[in-house]
């Protein structure tokens, strides 16, 4: 019996979410595919436009996590959903009233949760995350754990530096793709401070059950954060060689 052409890709397919050699039929994809790209899509706009159950958060975080810090709410200086979409500069301050929560401390790390781009992406996978990672921080003076509504990744800048905290890690939901509308990232920022760029930082995405899960994405980041105390940065100079951190010394 002659393969079919579609035989070869349907082989390839078992190892990735990624949607390739579909097909044709005509000039479209064939219906199967087509009902599937317009549900992963559908899933996707979902997920951007759901809000984060903070209390449910906050109940999975103590029950998860052995001796879990201090919880301090906070929000954003976004109004609504739509000006979250609108106005990213919003999203990276925190709003006026909350600002008298952040007691200046002496921290040596502060992790800050906010819904991002998909509340999913959070509820599902940051008390996991943390449950695997704070153990393993013993030595460290971890701050309060702050759950920030409506954040952008800049808003951990401002928190961290507000909370004398020489380390900010934002866990925050990622922009949905049509393979996983649920991926969490993980941004590590030595010296928080309003104006930090991206360059600062340091990455961790893909964190979610069927990417990075989150014991094997623990193992990276405590690495990093081990190799930011170490040379004192994060960013373009703190390079993650699997877990061997490589960095170059600040000029």
């Amino acid at each position: 019996m002659p393969m079919l052409p579609d035989e070869p890709w349907r082989r390839l397919r078992r190892f990735t979410n990624a949607r390739i050699g579909m097909g044709r039929a005509g000039n479209g994809l064939p219906t199967k595919h087509l009902l599937d790209f317009r549900v992963a899509h559908a899933m996707a706009r979902d997920s951007v436009h759901s809000a984060l159950d903070f209390d449910a958060l906050e109940q999975a975080l103590t029950s998860r996590i052995a001796h879990c810090p201090q919880i301090i709410r906070i929000a954003s200086r976004v109004t609504d959903r739509a000006e979250y979409l609108q106005r990213p500069d919003l999203g990276r301050r925190v709003v006026e009233a909350d600002i008298v929560k952040l007691e200046t401390g002496e921290w040596d790390i502060v992790f800050v949760i906010a819904d991002g781009l998909s509340a999913e992406a959070v509820s599902r996978n940051a008390p996991d995350l943390l449950a695997e990672t704070l153990p393993q921080l013993s030595s460290l003076r971890v701050g309060p754990l702050v759950l920030a509504g409506q954040g952008r990744v800049g808003i951990g800048d401002e928190i961290g530096e507000r909370l004398g905290a020489r380390m900010v890690v934002m866990l925050i939901g990622e922009r949905p793709g049509l393979s996983s509308p649920a991926s969490l990232g993980a941004y590590i920022t030595w010296q928080p401070r309003l104006g930090r760029q991206n360059s600062e930082r340091n990455c961790i995405s893909n964190i979610h059950a069927d990417g990075l899960v989150p014991p094997v994405a623990a193992v990276r980041l405590v690495s990093l954060i081990r190799g930011a105390m170490k040379m004192e940065l994060t960013g373009v100079g703190l390079k993650d060689r699997g877990q061997l951190i490589e960095g170059e010394a600040p000029d």
